[in-house]
This record gives structure tokens, sequence and C-alpha cells, in this order.
């Protein structure tokens, strides 16, 4: 059989991003490696995770040592922008397409699933995904399946195929039209027949969720992929020429939106956090504020998405809050609160709806997107990365509507393309010719068991997972042990600091420890409301909220006579106690904004409760905030745990140690040392001096500092609060009395 492929001279829209030099080096397996990362460089083709790409590959079977055909196919949850050669599924194509004579039909197809490990090649371990048997039918060498906006727009049209049979006369094309079917080997039945049936097709289009396209070779494969798909753009813009977007604006994008979305995120992420704590991601991009500010947005979000990797993420459909263009925060948090106790109860009944004896446990009942018109658009994930990208697949959800909308030519009579014999027409919704998938199939996809099973097979989360640690004093010392131990255990991290530089430092190396969008930098004067406030923003700003606020920055005056001048004094006290009730003044309107229970740590001193000479500001200062603790603890209960540590003396990292505090207390404390010596090697003989001076003669190191103070910061140590901690390695004089 051959494929006609119609490859436009002059694509619109898309790029070809083919590099023969680059193929040339690579065999075929690399070949459908970098044929999917080129589809996966560019959101518009297909989104995070979605789509799967797949080559027959002729190999030598390893215990006959004959050539077999191989399946080579994007293994499960795989993303085809970042998937490397292992991460494809590996199948005797003989096999598998031996598994038709096993099939039962679509109330079993559930079952095959389970029969793909036993046409694994070379027992490769990776997990091939539900759309396997949709490639392997597909009597084509190399074939690719990919969620493109413009092509779903077409597949989730009402008058659909009669506009993909007018795009194929227009631009030379023959593709093919399936009603919709959930992807699994019940549609691989389908699309094998269509093939049958349409010798030439170069595509096919699956109504309401995507396009499958192929070709002899990998080049042609690709080249006539982002022909198709860029000729549909090219379709649906001219279909679009003059027309109003989604009704037009009906609410004015606010000036002031992104100031107002950091004042609102922190409400809003602890009402829909009720059941599991989220991090959020904003969007006020301009297809995003065209969409929420338009007539109709409303309806059209109320219809929900079609293409199932959209809603799996999106759920299926949004939370749209409505909010007049004339009304402030006050009245949007009691829309937020109205909507959202409606949707939660929507959401409910549509588990009930449809749930059998074995669908799996209903999950939490909060939105992942939240629309507000004049603002833009809110997304929950259990971390950044997933907020971001659920943001994403709706903004994608968003062209989607957009396309199908513009393809609109006057109602469309009797059932819609999208739905085969034996299904209720009237369960297909349609809003301005936008077709969204019925609430049953929606959730046959979201409830699904081998869904459940992927979610599953994911690692547990971490301590601090879906937290967002703010550190004050992160750029260094105890306070970047801090960062990095926080990070290390899923914390999203703010590092804050009056040394923006540094603490802009730190947070780059946290990024090779974690995900780089789970950290950001901010500097702070924590002597300064306004500051702190700025600081916060920015946290909110990044991630929606602030969990534990954590503080290790302070002041050691010193002179070289010995003499702390008043100034000097007022200074101290300023910052290693005033500003500390300023953080926690600032922060706790945060954490009572979001009804979430928060957690605070500062950083007090064995000094706090040993006396001694030329140190005395340093010393009253850590004990005022030693009580301060205390009294902070009694007045933000029962939501805020207050605690602190009381470390001996830190010298390593420590801003508090310059060379000439070493050199004079080495001399203080007759340590030889030489001029030459290293700050390190200086620092080093004065903590080990100190170590002395304790039971169990170790230094106390800014690690041990951060591992006490996460601790108090975690869910361990939930029942504990307005405590000091010691950190001192057994320092006798600083016993409690």
């Amino acid at each position: 059989m051959t494929t006609a492929i119609a490859v436009s001279s002059a694509l619109k829209f898309l790029e070809d991003r083919w590099d023969a030099s680059v193929a040339a080096t690579l065999d075929e397996p690399e070949l459908l490696r970098y044929r999917s990362n080129l589809f996966g460089s560019d959101l518009r083709l297909t989104n995070f995770a979605g789509g799967n790409t797949s080559s027959k590959i002729t190999e030598i079977d390893p215990l006959t040592g004959e050539p077999v055909q191989v399946l080579w196919v994007k293994g499960s949850g795989g993303d085809l922008g970042s998937i490397k050669r292992a991460g494809f599924a590996t199948l005797y194509q003989e096999k598998l397409l031996a598994l038709e004579r096993s099939y039962k039909g679509v109330d079993t197809e559930d079952e095959m699933v389970a029969m793909y490990p036993l046409c694994a090649f070379r027992n490769n371990p990776v997990a091939a995904s539900i759309d396997t048997p949709l490639h392997g039918f597909l009597p084509f060498p190399h074939v690719d399946h990919l969620h493109p906006d413009w092509g779903i727009a077409l597949a989730a049209s009402a008058n659909g195929k009669a506009k993909m049979e007018e795009f194929n006369r227009e631009f030379g094309h023959h593709l093919v039209w399936l009603p919709w079917q959930r992807p699994g080997f019940e549609l691989a039945m389908m699309m094998k027949r269509a093939i049958a049936e349409n010798p030439g097709c170069d595509g096919i289009v699956l109504g309401g969720h995507g396009l499958f396209t192929w070709g002899q070779t990998q080049r042609e494969c690709y080249l006539n992929t982002i022909t198709i798909i860029d000729s549909i753009g090219q379709f649906i813009e001219r279909h679009g020429k003059g027309k109003v977007r989604f009704g037009g604006e009906v609410i004015p994008a606010r000036e002031d939106r992104r100031a107002l979305a950091v004042k609102i995120a922190p409400y809003l992420r602890g009402r829909i956090s009720a059941q599991h704590r989220w991090i959020a991601s904003f969007s006020d991009a301009p297809d995003v504020l065209q969409f929420v500010n338009s007539a109709h947005a409303k309806e059209l979000a109320f219809l929900g998405t079609s293409c199932p990797d959209h809603f799996i993420r999106t759920k299926i459909r949004p939370l749209f809050i409505p909010w007049a263009a004339d009304e402030g925060l006050d009245s949007l948090r009691q829309q937020i609160e109205r909507s959202l106790a409606e949707y939660r109860k929507q959401y409910r009944a549509y588990y009930r709806a449809f749930a059998t004896p074995t669908s799996p446990a209903i999950r939490d009942a909060s939105p992942t997107v939240v629309l507000i018109p004049g603002l833009g658009m809110f997304s929950f994930g259990k971390n950044k990365t997933e907020a971001r990208i659920t943001g994403e697949f709706y903004t994608n959800a968003i062209h989607v509507m957009e396309g199908a909308s513009l393809l609109a030519e006057g109602p469309v009579s009797g059932p819609v393309p999208q739905c085969q014999p034996g299904m209720d027409p009237a369960s297909f919704k349609v809003f301005s010719n936008y077709v969204a998938l019925p609430a049953l199939e929606a959730f046959k996809i979201e409830y699904w068991a081998l869904e459940e099973a992927k979610i599953r097979r994911q690692p547990p989360e971490k301590e601090l997972s879906r937290r967002v640690a703010l550190v004050i004093g992160g750029a260094s010392g105890i306070g970047r042990e801090v960062a990095r131990l926080a990070a290390a255990r899923g914390a999203h991290v703010v590092v804050a600091d009056r040394d923006a530089e540094g603490a802009a430092r730190v947070a780059e190396e946290l990024a090779t420890l974690t995900p780089a969008e789970f950290v950001t930098s901010a500097a702070v004067d924590i002597r300064s409301r306004d500051a702190i406030r700025t600081a916060i923003d920015a946290a909110t700003a990044a991630f929606g909220g602030v969990d534990i606020l954590v503080n290790t920055a302070a002041l050691f005056p010193s002179s070289p006579d010995g003499v702390i001048a008043d100034s000097a004094w007022a200074t101290t006290l300023d910052v290693n106690v005033t500003a500390n009730y300023l953080l926690a003044s600032e922060i706790a309107k945060l954490f009572e904004d979001q009804g979430l229970h928060g957690n605070i740590v500062f950083t007090s001193s064995a000094n706090a409760v040993v006396a001694k000479r030329g140190s005395e500001a340093y010393d009253v200062s850590k004990a005022a905030l030693s009580h301060l603790v205390r009294e902070l603890a009694v007045s933000l209960a029962p939501n805020v745990r207050v605690n602190a540590i009381s470390p001996a003396t830190v010298v390593k990292g420590s801003t508090m140690f310059p060379r000439d505090r070493v050199r004079a207390s080495l001399k203080k404390y007759n340590i030889p040392f030489q001029e030459s010596f290293s700050d390190e090697e200086l620092r080093s003989r004065l903590a080990a001096f100190y170590a002395e001076r304790t039971l169990t003669l170790k230094t106390i190191d800014p690690a041990d500092c951060a591992e006490a103070i996460l601790f108090l910061a975690s869910p361990r140590a939930r029942c504990t609060t307005g405590h000091v901690i010691p950190v001192d390695g057994g320092l006798t004089d600083a016993f409690l009395r």
C-alpha cells in the first residue's frame, strides 16, 4: 500500500526543523527519537506527555537469530519532547497482531493491556501505552498520533466531518473521519477497517480526540504530519477572517490584574487546597484573557474539554468564577466560596452518576483550573511543573474551542459526527459549533482503571512536597543549608536575603538539586514592612502562597575596642528582634488568608541564656527573640505553629564571622594561627575550640541547624509550638534552668 503525501513547499505556521545532517548519523530507533523530539519541541503540535509516535523496525530476534519486525512506540506516560531511546516500548509486531484473535469485544478491551508485556521484545520493561495497538494495526512503517490544537478543533467541531471533506478538496489531502471511541483495542480495530476501506488515505481524524498520520520513511512521516497540521491551521484561519472570537469581549482586562492576582492567590489556593495542598500557576496571556473576558466563556467553560489528554489534567471542566468589572476583591472572595461549593457539589454528582462498584475512589473534588474574568487563569498541581502544564493544557483547550467556533457555518442538524452508532446523540453538548465529550465518556477516562494504575506507579511524594518555604537569610550559612535541604525534601523554595545576588546564586545552586521552576529568589530588608511584603508577594506570584517561613538572618555587632555604640545596639535589636516580629506579623496575614496550617521557625542562640562579657547587645536580642517565639505561638494559635532553634556558635559559612572577627576571637582565646591561613582555616580553628566546650565535642555546622529547623517546620512536629530547640552540641552553660 502506498501513502499519498501532499507536502507543501510553503508552510505558513510551522517550520521544517528536520536537519538532514543530523538525521544521517542516526539509526532507525534514534530517528524515531529525533522525530519525536522535534514534535515535542512545539506545543502547537502536541502537549506535554501527549500523543505518541512509532516505527516498525526490522531487528534480529535474540532467540532465533532470524530478522523480525519490532514495533517501537512511545512508552506509557512518556513525553515526546524529552523522550530518549530508552523511553520506547518495543514489541514483536507479529505477536501484537496475533492478539486480535483473542479480542472478544469492547467490554473486554482493558484485558488486552495485560497481554502487551507478553509481546515485549528483549524483555523491554518499558510499559506499553493503551495507544500501542492503534500504531501496531496501521499498515505503515512510521506513524504519528498528535494532539495539535488545529487538528482537535476540526475533530471537535459539530460540522467536523463535512469540514474535513472540504479541507481534503481544498488542500489535496485524503483524511478519513472516525467518530469518538475511547483509546484502546476497539479503536485500533476501527482504524484498521478505516484504512482497508479507504486505500490511499493519508491521515485519520479521531472525532473529539486528535490526528493520526504516517509515512513510508521517518522523513516522509515527519513531513506528512507537519504539512497536514499546518494546512488545517490555514484552513481554520481562512474561516476565521472577519469573525469575532468567542462572541466578543464583555469584561475588559484589568490594568492591575497581576497585582490583584497576587492578592487573591493565597485565598484561592487555600480554598482549593481543602483536601490536598496545591501549588498555583497564573496566566494572563493574551489568548487566555481573550477567552475569559468573552461573552461565550462561561458556556464554553462549562462544556469542558474534548481531547482525553486535556481533561485528565484539567478535569471534566474548569471553575468559572463570575466577577463584574466594577467589583472588588471582597466580592471576588464571596464568588469563590459560592462557585467552589457549587463546583464540588456538581463534581460529586458527576462521580455518583457514572461510578461503578469497580471504579477508583473519588478524587479531590476541587478544580485544577480556575477562570476569572478581567484577571486570567489560575491552574493548580502537586508541584509548579504540574500546575503550569495544567494551565498549558487548558490554553490548548481554549485554542480548540476557538478553532471549532471559527469553523461554524450555521446550525448543524442531526447527530454530531463524533457520535457513533449506539451512543446517545443528546449526550454530546454543543455550543458555538464546539462539541464537548459526553460526561460518561469523560468519566470512563478520568476514572479508568488503567489511568489509576498509571497514577499509582508514580513515585511517592516527599515530606515537604506541595509546600512553599520562604527562607530569609538564605544567601549563606544556616539559611543556605535550610534552602538546600527544603528543596531536597520536595518543598518549593524562595531564597530571600538582603544580598539579592547571593540569594540568586543559591537559587541557581538549588536548581541543580530540584527542577528550576521549583525555586526562586527575592531581595528583602527585614527591617522594612514594605520590603517584607514585596518578598512575600514574590513567593505568592511564583507559587500561590507560602506554607513555611524560616528566618536565619541576624546581626552580631562588633567594634575594634569592644564598645558597642548606641546606634549599633538599636540596630541589633531592630534586626534580631523587631524584624522577626514584622516578619511574623506580615506572614500571619497570608496564613489567615490561606486558611491553611502555617509554620514559622526563627533562629535564636545559646547566647540567649548564657551571660558573658562583650556580646550584650546580641545576647539580649536573642533572649528577647526566644520569648517572642512563645508570645507569637500563643497569639497565632491554632493554625500557625511558631518555634525556633537555639544553636551554639556556628562559624562555618556565617556572614557574622568575617576574617577580622575570627582573628580577634582566636587572639582572645589564645589560639595560635598564622596570618597566611585562609579564611576557612581560621574558621576551622575557632570552630574546633568551641566544640571542645561541648559534651559531644562536635562542631555545630549549618546543616545541623537546618535539620532541626525543617523538623520543626515539618508534619513530624505537628504538636510542637512555642519551643526553642537547642542545637549546641551539649553546651552545659546553656542548659535550661
